[in-house]
């Protein structure tokens, strides 16, 4: 079979340096074509689409529903799929497997709405996390406060640990999402995408200072964490409150 299929893909093909781990697929001319016609055989509703990446217009491949969506992607030096589930802008789930038709039947699963334990119980070369789930309760807020503080305990940088405690102390930066951009303590009304970037956030600068930052681009140095944290609670809009 593999034999047969070299011959369809030239020295010039952009697939032709597929053609021995994926036959299946340079048969087809593409991944999209490939798992529409396994998702054709095996009877699911699906519609595979390119992805909006130019580059993998060949090796890669997506589905999207009622907000849902999933790619796959094919690896280079081993035959893989490489599957990633999202929805409403979150990683749900992720997984690699050789078999095309199992990428088919967990895109057609996926699709119809399950909880994500369901996916990966049905689809075992899947695989979630605690923030997914979280996410999938309403509780996001509270999940990434959780992976901060232990994040935050295990760094050397005492002092990023200082800020992280003494905003989750005040219930006004408790109730938003914190995050970390490079040095940087964020704070969005919202834990899944769209993110806010327009609240305060803070740094430490060492030797006990910390530097505050304002949507309006002004900054202000503090020689304490508690001041530094009155500042954020202080510069706040009144609007900060989350959303879903």
């Amino acid at each position: 079979m593999s034999e047969e299929l070299a011959s369809d893909a030239a020295p010039n093909d952009p697939m032709h340096k597929y053609q021995m781990l994926y036959p299946d697929v340079v048969q087809a001319g593409s991944l999209q074509n490939a798992l529409q016609v396994v998702a054709d055989r095996a009877g699911h509703d699906l519609a595979v689409e390119l992805t909006s990446s130019p580059g993998w217009r060949y090796v890669a491949a997506q589905v999207e529903a009622d907000g849902r969506r999933a790619y796959a992607l094919m690896a280079r030096d081993e035959r893989c799929f490489i599957v990633d589930c999202w929805t409403g802008g979150v990683h749900m789930a992720t997984g690699n497997t050789q078999d095309l038709f199992a990428v088919a039947g967990a895109f057609d699963f996926w699709l119809q709405g399950p909880q994500i334990r369901e996916l990966v119980a049905q689809w075992p070369f899947l695989r979630t996390w605690e923030l997914a789930e979280a996410h999938e309760r309403g509780e996001a807020v509270p999940a990434r406060w959780r992976q901060l503080r232990k994040a935050a305990a295990r760094t050397p940088d005492t002092a990023l640990h200082d800020l992280v405690e003494a905003a989750f102390e005040q219930e006004r930066l408790r109730v938003l999402s914190p995050g970390r951009s490079m040095y940087w303590l964020t704070f969005s009304r919202r834990a899944a995408p769209p993110i806010c970037h327009d609240l305060p956030r803070a740094m430490p600068l060492g030797d006990g200072r910390y530097r505050v930052r304002f949507p309006d681009g002004r900054l202000q140095e503090l020689d304490s964490v508690t001041k530094a944290v009155a500042a954020i609670i202080e510069g706040l809009p009144d609007d900060a409150v989350p959303r879903s």
